[in-house]
């Protein structure tokens, strides 16, 4: 009996001996693992339910409005578009109070239009890298830095675990237009719907051609075309068309550009170049918005003081590169019939 309690002793001690020598080998990405797990519970346990929230009288009217607007969208993506119903979806809510939930860290080749891919097990590959934490997501833009990349930090607007598990809405949604909350929901849903593994860019272009054809149908429906509703987010989208195709263009120019350096050049001269046609991109981009005729309230971060670099055009190029892609497939091939559409989605990426 000693021998076999002995035995099993012997290897417990060794599963754990290999576990803590997993653990430490890849520290980094244990200690992350850790962090993510830690956030992921934190947001598990201190949602409040939907029927709860509605039902507390210190919970303004306004927000509780806002509350059944988002299940109102969820009900028409899945009645009208034919998304897939997840009931574990925008079942809760999560205060954020006032903090961004979620980091993004975007890294790329400074002189190649080309995002480092980041593995996740199961999930696959993301062109960034997600933190709960503020202070890991800034020294891990730091480690990028340091090796000489590109790099970007940006923020979660949605909390997605892919239909995984439960997905709360974040309070700073309730604070988003109609539009921009129908566009984001339908975005979100698309994910749960059509998983594409190992093409992250393919993915959130499709979720942002979904996403933003679903807000304008449901708009349509909901207020009909001459509604100021439907203006509005349409004159958005008009921006938006104008922004993605320069942008895109800009993209593949600087692109061509970075393939001109010649091995003898210095990183100072190759920074010049890089940046003076960064600058040229900015000062068309304020050339494109004067020319509109209805100029929508949008911010670009090309607006900022500081110029972007290849982190953020790759991320920028993450959702929005193929969108027009979609949008041909959908008005030639299927003659903007919806569910065939998306049931050839389906099949393409089952």
């Amino acid at each position: 009996m000693s021998k076999i309690i002995n035995k099993k002793r012997y290897w417990l001690l060794l599963i754990l001996c290999l576990l803590l020598g997993i653990a430490l080998w890849q520290r980094n990405w244990t200690v992350y693992l850790y962090t993510q797990a830690k956030g992921g519970l934190n947001v598990a346990f201190n949602t409040r339910p939907l029927a709860e929230v509605l039902h507390d009288p210190k919970v303004p009217d306004s927000l509780k409005a806002r509350i059944r607007l988002i299940s109102e969208i969820k009900r028409y993506a899945i009645d009208s578009l034919g998304l897939k119903d997840n009931p574990d979806v925008y079942q809760t809510l999560f205060d954020q109070q006032g903090k961004p939930l979620v980091y993004l860290v975007t890294a790329a080749e400074p002189y190649k239009m080309e995002a480092v891919e980041f593995h996740f097990p199961i999930i696959g590959n993301f062109t960034y890298k997600g933190f709960f934490d503020s202070t890991m997501a800034i020294q891990e833009l730091k480690v990028w830095k340091q090796k000489g990349y590109d790099t970007d930090l940006g923020q979660g607007i949605a909390y997605s675990t892919l239909g995984w598990l439960p997905e709360p809405i974040l309070s700073s949604m309730l604070f988003y237009s109609e539009g921009k909350l129908a566009s984001l929901i339908i975005h979100e849903m698309t994910h749960g719907t059509i998983f594409v593994k190992n093409e992250h860019e393919t993915s959130e272009n499709l979720a942002n051609f979904i996403g933003e054809y679903g807000a304008k149908r449901y708009l349509k429906a909901k207020y009909g075309i001459e509604s100021e509703e439907y203006q509005k987010f349409a004159r958005g989208k008009e921006w938006r068309k104008v922004l993605v195709t320069h942008l895109n263009k800009s993209t593949l120019a600087l692109d061509s550009l970075y393939k001109t350096f010649k091995p003898e050049y210095t990183k100072t001269y190759k920074d010049s170049l890089k940046y003076t046609f960064i600058r040229k991109i900015v000062v068309k981009e304020d050339s494109l918005y004067a020319q509109l005729s209805h100029k929508p309230l949008l911010s670009s971060k090309l607006k900022n003081e500081d110029l972007p670099n290849n982190a953020y055009f790759v991320g920028f190029k993450t959702y929005h590169s193929k969108q027009n892609e979609f949008e041909q497939i959908f008005e030639k091939q299927f003659r903007g019939d919806f569910r065939k559409f998306l049931e050839y989605l389906e099949k393409r990426f089952e």
